[in-house]
């Protein structure tokens, strides 16, 4: 048996998106899918790391959904700009400041975790894609809007209080009892 040594073959090539003013789909998870985004304290927080990283760092929201272990979000970033993960740096940190004393678990710290100062609030990453063209961006936009439902929390989209889905009824681009069993046709959109 042969032993491969070194960094996993398949992630030793694999490169973020780059493209500047790109519209990205995201996942963002919670460390050991501890479950508290939904968390009063911590949906201000991140409401506040986000108003405050777009002063510097402006991005457009296209679509958000916020559910207790997870997040998806899609934004659009300005014409001269790809830098989305100096805005997740700031979003991660500013809210692990405002919440650690209450969510933060020194048992749960790992060596490497320690050695890098990290917190037991966020997984290390976040997974992304570049949005292709208008039938990506609608079927990530469906998926973002659906997942409430896929994952037991609503019955439909509507009745999730934690999404972008409220701001597209009101302009008339969903009807209000979508529920889009549709729309979890393929792909896992960066879902564990």
């Amino acid at each position: 048996m042969m032993l491969v040594r070194g960094p996993h073959p398949t992630m030793s090539n694999y490169r973020r998106a780059d493209v500047k003013g790109g519209t990205y789909f995201f996942t963002v998870v919670t460390f050991r899918r501890r479950t508290f985004l939904c968390d009063e304290h911590v949906r201000t927080a991140l409401r506040q790391a986000i108003d405050t990283t777009r002063v510097t760092h402006p991005f457009r929201i296209d679509g958000w959904v916020l559910l207790p272990d997870h997040l998806h979000c899609m934004w659009t970033l300005p014409p001269d700009d790809a830098a989305f993960g100096v805005r997740w740096s700031m979003i991660k940190r500013a809210v692990t400041q405002q919440c650690a004393d209450t969510l933060h678990r020194q048992e749960l710290m790992s060596a490497s975790m320690q050695k890098r100062n990290e917190s037991t609030l966020w997984q290390r990453r976040f997974w992304e894609h570049q949005i292709q063209n208008e039938r990506d961006y609608a079927r990530h936009l469906d998926y973002i809007h659906y997942n409430p439902v896929k994952h037991g929390h609503a019955r439909t989209a509507g009745q999730w209080p934690w999404s972008t889905f409220h701001r597209y009824v009101a302009a008339g681009i969903y009807p209000a009892n979508w529920a889009a069993a549709s729309a979890e046709q393929d792909g896992d959109y960066g879902e564990p």
